[in-house]
């Protein structure tokens, strides 16, 4: 392909200049998102049939049916028994009658997952909390196991991804006589690059609202677009309760990688016990008994949880949210903390307290981790098989375009006539100002495309 420079354009650039600009930013932004877009979508695959199929904590371990449950209380003596010097943390109610009970034991060697009998108290398993393959799977998906300096990467892949949807929409929209059925079948009779960029195309329209609903649920939780923007617009506030509240916030709640409290509460303070607000609720004295009868009181469709206090000022939580996997209805979250001296409810959140932004984050979730059922399931199998492709056949592409023998990376080349595209500006400007991250890598970009790479001789041959 003939390349650009200030002087001349080749012909078919200068015609079509605003295709071959939305190219070379399509290019430019895929080499970056490329690599991330594949782990993203390998690593989701992996959690999406891990916890599916297997178990993450030992939950889905079955037993026999038997007359009565023994009470909590005996269980946590059973588990705690398990782990020297361990202490109860948190309690997970079987799925069902003929499931097993499970419980974190704290221990200075760490937590560990005890898996317990309701019916005998008899401990059928003990291994490490959070330590299995969805675990890993995790750390990579949100951090790359580099902590906040991945998840700024990946963010910065995110928000360049929604540059990638938008370019790509433009590049595959019906021009030049073809129509919509070009945009929405392949064509099996095109050959060589043509059958590459018409799945490709094909298969990045279909799949692209999906994506962005994955790029904006995942957005809201990285560190800079999601805990200091949106998240921290909709964080439930903790002023409504009246109670005391300490200065954790909900997400001490949540262990290793796995976000076990719901979007809204992670930035909320958590409620202290010792004071006599709140409404009656456990009788004296307040026990894991006790806090666990006013939970199935609540009438909870699916399990629960309990979180057991942590220290003197520490609360009894109840938790009931689809993101755990606790069950299939978003709309059915509640959470609830008891002061642990009163037995008083000091809060109580349910699905109708979130703002409408988390109300839209709840089901974004379940639906991001496939919990909605078996046909959430099959779509988010597809997407991320989709997403493997998309970017591989991208590479195919290129390499395809690229001539043979060369070293030069062969991007799209530049329509530089100085011609301004109102549309396309629109579009990078409304990216910039609403993802921070987006507009710092399309400043660097910008800066290395026109302000460096253009003005050294050698850099424009390799790259063009």
């Amino acid at each position: 392909m003939t390349t650009t420079d200030t002087i001349g354009v080749a012909p078919r650039v200068r015609a079509n200049r605003f295709y071959f600009t939305a190219w070379r930013w399509h290019f430019w932004a895929g080499l970056y998102v490329v690599p991330f877009l594949v782990m993203l979508a390998t690593t989701g695959l992996l959690m999406l049939w891990v916890s599916a199929m297997t178990e993450i904590n030992g939950e889905r371990g079955r037993v026999a049916v038997g007359n009565d449950l023994l009470a909590v209380s005996q269980l946590t003596q059973a588990a705690e028994a398990a782990v020297p010097d361990g202490a109860a943390g948190q309690y997970i109610a079987p799925m069902g009658v003929d499931r097993v009970a499970v419980f974190r034991i704290d221990a200075a060697e760490g937590s560990q997952t005890v898996v317990v009998n309701p019916y005998t108290g008899d401990v059928l398993d003990v291994f490490p909390w959070d330590a299995g393959l969805y675990n890993l799977a995790n750390n990579i998906h949100g951090t790359l196991l580099i902590g906040d300096v991945g998840d700024r990467l990946i963010e910065v892949a995110a928000s360049l991804g929604l540059l990638l949807v938008a370019s790509g929409l433009y590049l595959h929209w019906p021009r030049n006589g073809s129509g919509l059925r070009q945009m929405l079948v392949p064509s099996f009779a095109s050959k060589g690059r043509g059958l590459w960029k018409s799945l490709h195309g094909v298969l990045g329209t279909w799949m692209s609202l999906v994506l962005v609903a994955f790029l904006i649920s995942g957005l809201s939780w990285a560190g800079i677009w999601g805990g200091k923007m949106v998240q921290a617009w909709n964080t439930f506030p903790a002023e409504k309760w009246g109670a005391p509240v300490s200065d954790e916030t909900h997400a001490s709640m949540n262990h290793g990688a796995a976000d076990e409290v719901p979007w809204t509460l992670e930035q909320t303070p958590m409620p202290l016990s010792g004071s006599q607000v709140g409404k009656d609720a456990v009788a004296m004295p307040v026990t894991v008994d006790g806090v666990a009868d006013y939970a199935r009181s609540l009438g909870l469709p699916g399990r629960f949880q309990i979180s057991y206090p942590a220290d003197g000022t520490g609360v009894w939580s109840i938790s009931h949210d689809s993101m755990s996997n606790d069950g299939h209805d978003p709309a059915a979250d509640r959470t609830l903390h008891i002061d642990q001296y009163t037995g008083r409810v000091l809060a109580d959140v349910a699905y109708a307290d979130y703002s409408p932004y988390a109300k839209m984050m709840a089901w974004g979730i379940a639906f991001h981790e496939g919990d909605l059922g078996n046909w959430n399931l099959a779509l988010n199998t597809l997407f991320c098989l989709s997403m493997i492709f998309i970017p591989l056949s991208g590479i195919v592409m290129w390499w395809k375009r690229r001539p043979e023998r060369s070293r030069r990376v062969a991007a799209p080349p530049r329509a530089g006539d100085g011609r301004f595209w109102i549309g396309g500006a629109v579009v990078m400007a409304a990216l910039a100002l609403a993802f921070p991250m987006a507009a710092l890598a399309i400043v660097i970009v910008a800066v290395i495309d026109f302000a460096i790479i253009q003005r050294i001789p050698a850099l424009k041959r390799s790259l063009s």
